[in-house]
């Protein structure tokens, strides 16, 4: 069976995140854009992070340039965006697709646990996310208009 540990992602400044490192970890897994109307969800994620990464809690975003260009700039201009206009701390991961052809492996396996609406796979917007447990397994996936404040319960029913 595949969980999150057998994956290995990008940071946003190009270094390999063995993600095996965050199993025993609650994880909240967000394809993210600066120029969204969902990108003031970056202070409720940031919000969630900082209320429960003690617990053993994180939050990894995913900037995704997918859906309507949103997330047009370099890893750089991503990350101090959001440290700038929302004080973003969690780890943001390098620029990736979500969908097709270059979708990244992760992604692709998280659809597959946790399908959208009508079993469909496809990620259909910026702010789509995916809850991960201890053991890292997929436990559910949000819609982008998914406030991070309405996971908060299933979060804390994993912590």
């Amino acid at each position: 069976m595949t969980t999150i540990a057998d994956f290995t992602v990008e940071a946003s400044n190009g270094q390999p995140v063995d993600l095996s490192e965050k199993k025993g970890k609650v994880l909240l897994v967000v394809n993210t854009a600066s120029k969204c109307g969902f990108t003031p969800q970056y202070d409720g994620l940031e919000e969630l992070f900082k209320e429960y990464k003690e617990q053993g809690f994180e939050v990894l975003g995913f900037p995704c340039n997918q859906f309507g260009g949103q997330e047009p700039g370099d890893a750089d201009e991503i990350e101090q965006f959001c440290k700038v206009n929302f004080g973003v701390t969690f780890p943001l991961m390098k620029k990736i697709d979500v969908n097709g052809d270059n979708a990244s492996p992760l992604f692709d396996w998280m659809k597959g646990e946790a399908p959208g609406l009508m079993g469909s796979k496809s990620i259909k917007w910026n702010f789509t996310k995916f809850l991960i447990d201890r053991e890292g397994n997929v436990v559910k996936r949000y819609a982008p208009q998914d406030t991070p404040a309405r996971i908060k319960k299933d979060i804390e029913k994993l912590l």
